[in-house]
């Protein structure tokens, strides 16, 4: 009875493991295409000196074979060693671990705000009811997507900061300070799922089982948020894993804007400074990051549609 799901839950672990493996690959090959000496790569522009390079020849394993360094990259990467910060003289994980926490919680309180905008937008609007709402609300939703989150976040800080004084300028101190950074995010991404949760609500409606609920005395209410509402969550699932790869990059933008600690200004550092081992963290965090909300979202589908779990 069970062994379909979990097949299906197996395969998708198994490809997330593959789009893992291809993207730290796709890293480490950067690293060794890039103009000039290795070693001067990854010292960028950190102190210079014989034994730093020697600790560098050490650890990347360059005095070895490349199929033996590529392997050590590998062992080192699976057991969550990101190497060393030369710029930084520090270990990388200790330079992410630091600022990991202020961008996952920005993140994921843009990501439910943005959620629950959009649910509350579409439900409003979906079917005949209320055209004038309807339209106003479509044309919100392509202004947002149509516009930067940085432009979102100045406007915001010039007429709520910087005007009215209502929420803080800059900073990381308390939840006033995560208003507006979470808003700049939440706004593109409610009007995008508005959109296509509202077009799987108009198409859920004229399904059969919904003219089966109505038949029987159900509500209206209860027949859009219990059934139509769950049959049009599947295309929305669908963009989970692209819409939290806007927020990990909008929010690398929007962490500069509001002066928020965070992946942002470690980012930013390390690509200005060259330190080539944190970027390579980066790419490979924000990868691994990406494959695990799209596992998610796959698996999603079988508690979210039972068909997918008969098939």
């Amino acid at each position: 009875m069970f062994s379909s799901p979990l097949r299906a839950a197996a395969r998708r672990l198994a490809a997330g493991l593959v789009v893992l493996w291809a993207a730290a690959t796709a890293a480490y090959l950067a690293l060794l295409v890039a103009p000039g000496d290795t070693v001067d790569t990854i010292v960028g522009d950190g102190a210079d000196t014989p034994q730093i390079r020697a600790e560098i020849i050490a650890e990347w394993s360059l005095d070895r074979p490349a199929v033996v360094q590529y392997l050590d990259y590998l062992r080192r990467l699976a057991g969550g060693d990101l190497g060393r910060s030369y710029l930084l003289q520090r270990p990388v994980v200790e330079v992410i671990g630091e600022q990991l926490a202020p961008t996952l919680t920005l993140a994921l309180a843009a990501a439910g705000l943005g959620v629950l905008l959009a649910v509350v937008l579409a439900v409003a609007t979906a079917g005949n009811r209320r055209p004038w709402l309807r339209r106003a609300s479509s044309g919100a939703e392509l202004l947002l997507v149509s516009t930067p989150p940085f432009l979102i976040g100045i406007v915001l800080l010039s007429v709520l900061s910087f005007r009215f004084g209502l929420f803080p300028v800059s900073g990381d101190r308390g939840v006033g300070a995560l208003v507006l950074p979470a808003v700049t995010l939440a706004l593109p991404i409610a009007g995008l799922l508005a959109q296509v949760l509202r077009d799987g609500l108009d198409r859920a409606l004229d399904e059969p089982f919904v003219l089966t609920a109505r038949s029987r005395g159900v509500r209206e209410r209860t027949v859009l948020l219990r059934h139509a509402l769950r049959h049009a969550l599947l295309p929305a699932v669908t963009l989970a894993g692209w819409l939290f790869g806007i927020l990990l990059g909008g929010a690398v933008i929007v962490e500069q804007v509001f002066g928020r600690p965070g992946l942002g200004q470690v980012t930013l550092t390390a690509v200005t400074g060259k330190d080539m081992p944190v970027v390579l963290a980066v790419v490979t965090l924000s990868a691994a990051v990406y494959v695990a909300v799209n596992t998610i979202a796959d698996l999603t589908y079988l508690l979210v549609d039972p068909r997918l779990r008969r098939s």
